[in-house]
């Protein structure tokens, strides 16, 4: 084996060198200037340029260069049907030996102002997929031998490393910029889920939400209305991630907005820990008329309201209620949503009366109904992510499931019920991925 001359021992030092620039902490641009610099007083030439194709316009944008002035930076535009680029992005090292007289050279004026004579074009690629080229040029004809041309492609193989590890990077950058977003938008969706259930003498209320993703379309609100009477709504906008949160965001407001305008701030209490009047309740013979008539009207205001902001395909499904603990009643309106399920001693009866999902017709009708409750009664609230969870033979867990599980626990606490639900739930799916958020509210009626 024959041995390596100095010249020889100190090139290949010097590419090694160049690879160590890849591996480094220098951004993009600093990384290709350094290697157009390398490369010209490695192979001892005038000059060097790396141009990037643009795929949008079949440009090749001159990227970095070294020994070249500023005006032939300029000369002019070279694309990816230039006769020199489509034989070097067929995987060929063109050499020129006298761009003053080669036909192939495009602008032979800027050339021979430049001083340049001699040009070697090599392609820059990542999994054969060519991205670009370099150049190296010479004041001298017929300068470039073989190993100019190894050392050019040493060297543009490292300008496609570098460019691709700067694209992954920017990528993972921009991914953790979006998680973090989506993770902050995730924080504050939870924030208008009630973090505690309203305190209502006779009502024992427990509930949860569970996420599948950090945001989505379910949401569960309480209002309380007096000191006997809560407003219950569930609902869920049909899609996922950001679009179905902030069409959620948008329905929420206008739900507990359109209660503001009827009841007005002073008689209305949120449970949120604001509470805008201890003294001015609603007088007692006009609240349960006033919840029906209130009802009834602003459910037809958020389907028209959601008829103008659902786009083709989108729609939102609510189940609101309005619960009098004093006088034991329920009016409810079910809009296309699952059916809350009333349980006395071992008894169901879904909740069904309403009319269509909202956002569909805006003239659709919604029905009222009133229901008589009585002491040990459970109510649940769900959403269908609920009864929809699958397990890893795509079964899914079911309502029946659901039923049998709540009336199991029916003469427990309204926790004990919801916890015992999601326990069941969890150990029929395992840990199969999920795809759709979870919202439960469990209602139990008690004199006590």
């Amino acid at each position: 084996m024959p041995r390596k001359t100095k010249k020889q021992i100190a090139r290949d030092e010097q590419i090694y060198q160049l690879t160590t620039l890849v591996a480094g902490e220098l951004s993009l641009q600093e990384v290709l200037d350094k290697l157009a610099e390398a490369a010209v007083k490695i192979v001892g030439v005038k000059a060097c340029s790396i141009r990037l194709l643009n795929e949008q316009t079949n440009d090749l944008k001159m990227r970095s260069t070294y020994g070249l002035s500023e005006e032939y930076r300029n000369k002019g535009p070279v694309t990816k049907d230039d006769t020199v680029v489509k034989a070097a992005f067929a995987g060929e090292a063109v050499v020129l030996d006298d761009m003053r007289v080669d036909d192939r050279v495009k602008y032979k004026e800027a050339t021979i102002k430049e001083g340049l004579v001699s040009q070697l074009t090599v392609p820059a690629g990542f999994r054969n997929k060519p991205i670009g080229v370099l150049r190296l040029y010479s004041p001298k004809p017929k300068h470039f031998d073989e190993n100019d041309i190894n050392l050019a492609r040493a060297v543009a193989s490292q300008c496609a490393v570098a460019i691709t590890n700067a694209k992954l990077y920017a990528e993972k950058i921009e991914g953790a910029r979006a998680a973090e977003q989506m993770r902050l938008a995730g924080f504050v969706q939870r924030k208008m889920i009630p973090q505690i259930a309203p305190q209502i003498t006779g009502l024992d209320i427990a509930a949860t939400y569970i996420p599948c993703f950090d945001v989505g379309g379910d949401f569960y609100d309480f209002l309380q209305i007096t000191d006997d009477c809560v407003a219950v709504a569930i609902a869920d906008v049909i899609g996922k991630g950001i679009p179905a949160a902030l069409m959620m965001s948008l329905f929420r407001g206008a739900l507990w907005a359109y209660m503001d305008t009827e009841y007005g701030e002073d008689n209305v209490r949120f449970n949120h820990g604001e509470r805008f009047s201890d003294n001015k309740l609603l007088e007692r013979d006009m609240e349960c008329a006033a919840n029906i008539f209130w009802s009834q009207g602003a459910i037809h205001k958020l389907n028209k309201m959601a008829c103008k902001e659902c786009s083709d395909g989108e729609f939102i499904t609510l189940f609101y209620a309005v619960i009098d603990a004093k006088e034991q009643i329920i009016s409810y309106c079910n809009c296309g949503h699952e059916p809350a399920v009333l349980i006395r001693n071992g008894r169901i009866t879904d909740l069904e009366k309403g009319g269509l999902v909202l956002g569909v017709d805006e003239k659709a009708k919604y029905e009222i109904e009133t229901v008589e409750l009585k002491d040990g009664d459970s109510l649940l609230f769900y959403t269908d992510g609920l009864i929809d969870a699958v397990n890893f033979d795509d079964q899914l867990w079911g309502k029946e499931q659901l039923i049998g599980t709540a009336k199991k626990y029916a003469d427990g606490s309204a926790q004990q019920m919801l916890k015992n639900i999601l326990r069941y739930r969890r150990r029929f799916v395992g840990l199969a991925e999920q795809i759709d958020d979870t919202s439960i509210v469990v209602v139990k009626l008690s004199k006590g």
